[in-house]
Order: C-alpha cells, then structure tokens, then sequence
C-alpha cells in the first residue's frame, strides 16, 4: 500500500535515484502490453531502462508488489477522458461510455484478462477509476449497492467478452490457423451431428448465428442491461420511491418494491 500510494520510506534513504517506481511500473506495462505479462521480469525492465536488475529492488521489492503497481497504473484516467464521460448528455449516454470504457481497457491491456483480482488493489488510480464509475449514477434512483453492483456487472460483462475476443487472436497466431480455416476444418463432423437429428434447435439456427462481431455482443448486451434499469429507475420514480435507509438489506429493498 505504501509503495502504491507514494509513500515509502526506502525511497528518503541513499542518494537521489535515477530510476522512478514510476518508471518501472510503466515500462513493465509496455512489456506486458506487448509481449503477455509472463515476459516481464526484473531483467528485462532492467534492460529495457538501461541499468542494473539489481537497482530496481531498491524501489520494488519484488514481483508481487511490482504487479500491485501494475494493476494500479492502468488504471489512470487521463483529463481529457473524464471531460468526455462528464459532457454526454443523459445518464445512459454516460453510462455506456463507462461500458465501452471498460472493453477497450481490457483490448489495450490484455494481460489483465489473466490476472485473478477477486482482491481488488486500493491504490489512487483504482480509487479515482471507481469514483468517476460512481459519478454516473449521479441522481439515479438507486442504491449504493445496486450502483456498486451494476458497475461490476458491466465490467465482468466487459471481461468475459473481450477474454472471448483476446483468446481467438492468440489462438489464431499461436497456431496460424484463422478462425475460418478452424471452421471449416470442424465441418465435415458437425455438419453429420446435425444430420443425426439430435441437436434440432442448433441446426435450425439460420447461417449469420455466429457472425457477430465480439463487441457487437458486448453492445448488445450491455444496452439491453441498460434497459433493464431503465424500466426500474422509471418505475420507482413513478411510484415515489425513496432509498431505504443505509444498511438495509438488499433482498429486504427488493422484497418491499414486489408490493409496491
């Protein structure tokens, strides 16, 4: 957490250091970026920086923490990205900027698919990241934990498509077959299996079923979660309804709107 927030003490010892947390950090992600978060070691930023692997110590303890570091670095919002969330016009223009927000982070960094943050890292580029999520709900009808709620769901939503997306690209250049050359391979079996009349429905399924491209899904469905709370904001602002109380349970929220 001190090394995420700035504030470590073995940064005030010894002499003014040529080399930044920062600098590492952002070189690490370039390596990432580029080549999967497997190649980055301390040598290869080392080298990459043009000093001595040894000296990176002295500013990152080691590779667990040089990942904390990670995970919090991609997460900074440049200005510019803020003003063009805060300048859409409705919530839901705002909203579905926040979602698509999410995709492409995931395309631009796709070593993020493969890291287990079931422990979120609380560093300032997190935190800020989440507070302008929060800022879209601003004036909504909802509750905290329907707000936290939502933008999980949106970003898994985000990571399980582009997981999807980034699989098949790294499938298709580590076997050099393309997706189609895949299929056509498969189609002599499958076209049998369909002939067999044991799967009716997926055999009736017309040519274009699959085509779809993967952020067309991620469109698709993220609108048609959009719609969803939008029916509910609409129903509770027809019906009057106030937040309950902090620390009400959400199933006790959901249960009292049934009978309204």
């Amino acid at each position: 957490m001190a090394l995420l927030w700035g504030i470590d003490e073995r940064a005030k010892r010894g002499p003014k250091p040529g080399i930044s947390v920062d600098r590492i950090v952002f070189t690490a992600i370039g390596i990432a970026d580029a080549e999967g978060l497997e190649a980055v070691s301390m040598r290869k930023i080392a080298g990459h920086l043009g000093v001595g692997t040894m000296s990176l110590y002295r500013h990152v303890p080691g590779k667990a923490e040089l990942l904390d570091l990670m995970l919090d670095g991609v997460g900074s919002i440049e200005p510019e990205d803020v003003e063009h969330l805060r300048s859409q016009p409705t919530w839901r223009d705002r909203m579905r900027e926040l979602a698509h927000s999410f995709w492409e982070h995931y395309l631009a960094h796709p070593w993020l698919l493969h890291v287990d943050q079931g422990r979120p890292v609380l560093g300032p580029n997190g935190l800020d990241s989440f507070e302008l999520a929060l800022s879209v709900f601003d004036g909504l009808l909802l509750t905290d934990q329907e707000k936290v709620g939502f933008i999980t769901s949106l970003d898994s939503t985000a990571a399980g498509l582009a997981r999807v997306h980034v699989n098949a690209k790294q499938a298709e250049a580590r076997t050099g077959i393309s997706d189609q050359e895949f299929w056509e391979a498969q189609s002599p079996a499958l076209e049998s299996a369909m002939e067999s009349g044991r799967y009716p429905r997926i055999a009736s399924l017309a040519d274009d079923s699959f085509s779809a491209l993967d952020e067309e899904t991620f469109t698709f469905a993220m609108d048609r979660m959009l719609d969803g709370l939008e029916v509910l904001i609409e129903h509770r602002r027809k019906t009057g309804w106030t937040p309950p109380p902090r620390g009400a349970a959400f199933g006790e929220e959901c249960r009292e709107e049934e009978t309204v």
